[in-house]
């Protein structure tokens, strides 16, 4: 899991740039400055390309990639400034695709950023097609994430091809430059080795290997959790592909996936692991539908619409109801999810252990989809307010989380948590990454594959 792997290594990274300019070189305001009224159209779309800058002018250069974080105020206890975040760049490339739609950025411009990922992806490191959760942009090499997790990350991989398949999509009936391009998308994706990640042929995935260690973090990965697109696109592979049995016996552990909980009127009806009781931290209901569309999407165990659905709005009415009484939560200022906390980072969640008086805007904005008049009354509460708009938007969007509970308010940001804004706030208005990924063949075949339902399989 992120939330238990993260704190295997804390390495940061300075600030890449303190100019204040846009992707077409502009004069960012600064919260002082931004007009005092917009209309909710208007804000989503300042949020959508504030945030989107994250990836575009804050982008690891070397590489073209999304910096594992980015501290505006340079209080960082490391110095290595060109750790690439492998799963926040899939989210990255999302919202470059979202910033050529919305005219941030030309197509040209967009498809130049994409050649140069693309070609630094083709020489980095590589373990049986996977690459590792952190990379570093100067070389292309692995930069551990812990000792023993030097290798292969299944997990972050996927985040990035569900990423990549969109650009893949995006740009496959362009012109020849652009085709090539998809072309070579393609073949990165078609050598990711998903079986070689059953650890000997088990019916279930692992989240790591390792050329030095082996199976040694001992990670198989069931559900439920943010890993759900990790057993798509394993079943979607057109050349390393893994059985129905690795679904349905890893993953959804032969049925006991399905559990049913309540919170008030919003019933859950999977097993969310480590049992919270309220069910989990809202990136599970993020990170594998920026592109995996959950509208109308069903197997045997779920509904995934009502189901993130139900997990976003109990995430809401925890907050309104604020049974720890912690300052500044309301039916406008909430959000439980995994980001920076008072003690540096946790996986914030709707129960009395895990909930710690800290607001991830992330949670909330990505939330869009699921909830979109209490996502945008957060949006606009945290933007209208002046004294709280100055201490938690930033050059690019909102800071990963604050409290007024406890006074606490750092200009830091996380790519893992900035991507599935601008993804969500986009397939929100036009629905772009959730057509381009399921507009894939193999996807929809892989889908058939593990027994769903959804609107776009032929």
């Amino acid at each position: 899991m992120r939330t238990l792997s993260f704190c295997l290594a804390v390495i940061l990274l300075p600030l890449l740039s303190c100019e204040q300019k846009n992707s077409n070189n502009e004069k960012i305001a600064s919260a002082n400055d931004l007009p005092k009224n917009l209309s909710d159209s208007a804000l989503l779309d300042s949020i959508e390309h504030r945030t989107f800058e994250f990836f575009w002018s804050g982008a690891e250069p070397n590489s073209g990639m999304a910096p594992e974080r980015i501290h505006m105020d340079g209080d960082y206890p490391d110095k290595d400034q060109h750790i690439i975040a492998t799963g926040g760049s899939g989210f990255g490339v999302m919202a470059i695709l979202a910033g050529i739609e919305r005219k941030y950025i030309t197509r040209e411009q967009g498809l130049q950023r994409f050649e140069k990922i693309i070609s630094f992806l083709e020489k980095a490191d590589r373990f049986h097609g996977a690459f590792p959760h952190w990379i570093n942009g100067e070389t292309g090499h692995v930069k551990p994430f812990g000792q023993k997790d030097n290798g292969g990350d299944l997990v972050e991989t996927s985040f990035l091809f569900q990423g990549l398949l969109c650009g893949r999509q995006y740009f496959k009936d362009g012109n020849d430059e652009e085709k090539k391009l998809s072309s070579r998308i393609d073949k990165l994706w078609k050598e990711v080795d998903y079986n070689w990640y059953r650890n000997g042929g088990q019916n279930v995935l692992y989240w790591h290997w390792s050329p030095d260690y082996a199976w040694q973090m001992n990670f198989p990965v069931h559900g439920y959790n943010e890993c759900l697109i990790f057993y798509i696109l394993g079943a979607s592979s057109p050349t390393h592909g893994v059985p129905a049995e690795v679904y349905h016996q890893g993953w959804a552990q032969n049925g006991a996936i399905n559990k049913t909980t309540f919170y008030k009127n919003d019933t859950l009806h999977l097993h969310y692991q480590g049992d919270p009781p309220h069910g989990a931290s809202l990136f599970w209901a993020h990170y594998s539908f920026a592109g995996l569309d959950p509208h109308g999407l069903k197997d045997k165990y779920a509904d995934y619409w009502k189901e993130m659905t139900n997990l976003s709005h109990i995430n809401y009415q925890w907050c309104v109801d604020n049974p720890k009484q912690y300052k500044g939560y309301s039916d406008s200022s909430w959000g439980l999810t995994a980001s920076y906390s008072i003690k540096f980072y946790a996986a914030h969640a709707p129960n009395d252990e895990n909930d710690l008086g800290v607001i991830s805007p992330t949670a909330a904005i990505s939330s869009i989809v699921y909830t979109p008049r209490e996502s945008m009354a957060a949006i606009k509460h945290w933007y209208t307010d002046d004294s709280l708009r100055k201490v938690i938007l930033g050059k690019y969007g909102y800071y990963d989380a604050f409290s007024e509970n406890f006074g606490w308010y750092k200009p830091w940001y996380l790519a893992i948590d900035q991507g599935p804004e601008v993804a969500m706030i986009e397939n929100y208005r036009s629905g772009l990454l959730w057509k381009l990924f399921m507009s894939c063949d193999e996807v929809q075949s892989g889908l058939k594959k593990l027994g769903f339902e959804s609107p776009y399989i032929k």
